[in-house]
């Protein structure tokens, strides 16, 4: 009997500390598959409806590719550009423009594009946030200009996302 209460308290203390430690765990809004595809599609109608041939790329927030498109007249270089600008937006947390715009006024910051291969100091990126919480990147490359890059991410997060 006493062996019995002993087993029984044991398993008790154990089977409450794991619920304890399961409590304590972080809850963490990801960037699933799907919504990585609806997001690179409507960056990518947008920008064609506007008479621009872009890639998009969309990664999670460890800067892993989740989706990445290319209209069919688009350059081969918009791959890699969107990609980076994707990674830069997620890994930094900011619009990609934003570090174009500060290097600018302060050069002296210009390293930034030197901290990682896979950064990129062009606008057209742009972060991806549910609930305040960073979950990825969106980036767009081809169009005219950066703003226009920009542009056609953000019409596919309010659209997406809301």
């Amino acid at each position: 009997m006493k062996s019995n209460l002993m087993g029984f308290t044991t398993a008790l203390a154990l089977t409450t500390a794991m619920s304890v430690q399961a409590a304590e765990l972080p809850q963490q809004t990801f960037l699933n598959l799907e919504t990585a595809q609806k997001l690179a599609n409507e960056a990518l109608i947008n920008c064609l409806e506007g008479g621009y041939n872009v890639s998009v790329a969309v990664v999670d927030a460890a800067g892993l590719t989740r989706a990445l498109i290319r209209s069919d007249k688009a350059g081969p270089h918009t791959l890699e550009s969107s990609r980076k600008k994707a990674y830069t937006a997620a890994s930094m947390g900011r619009p990609t423009a934003d570090f174009a715009n500060l290097i600018k006024k302060m050069p002296e910051v210009a390293g930034l594009r030197d901290m990682d291969p896979n950064i990129l100091i062009l606008g057209g990126g742009l972060p991806i946030k549910v609930n305040d919480q960073k979950v990825g990147g969106i980036g767009v490359g081809g169009a005219p200009g950066g703003h226009l890059d920009q542009a056609c991410a953000q019409a596919a997060i309010d659209k997406v996302l809301g």
